[in-house]
């Protein structure tokens, strides 16, 4: 089992809508948090060490990620999708992107349905 964290701004649109999409993805466990003081969810050390793999919506995430928790995360790589705050909670066009994106940071295995999950 791999622990997916997924990390934006406020962790109101994409990060929860990443979260949402890919809870029932066999072989991991998803949670979402934010980078940003007023985040609903804001991330701490204890996020970032139960992650096995960390995927930040834009450049300026992972940054933030890395000065602030540099001794937490100990080299552990980030994942940047480069996707901007343009879009609302589980938009079409953004479930699309995730879709597109996500996967192949994932184990192999797909959704348990086999089909897109937009």
């Amino acid at each position: 089992m791999k622990n997916v964290l997924f990390i934006c701004g406020k962790n109101r649109l994409r990060s929860p809508t990443a979260e949402a999409l890919f809870a029932h993805w066999p072989g991991i466990a998803v949670a979402s948090a934010g980078v940003n003081h007023d985040a609903d969810c804001r991330v701490d050390a204890e996020l970032l060490q139960w992650a096995d793999i960390i995927i930040a919506m834009e450049r300026r995430h992972r940054s933030k990620l890395q000065v602030r928790f540099r001794a937490v995360l100990n080299g552990k790589p980030i994942i940047c999708l480069g996707i901007p705050d343009d879009y609302e909670y589980m938009a079409p066009a953004l479930v699309a992107i995730l879709e597109a994106k996500v996967p192949r940071y994932l184990p192999a295995a797909g959704p348990a349905s086999g089909a897109s999950r937009s």
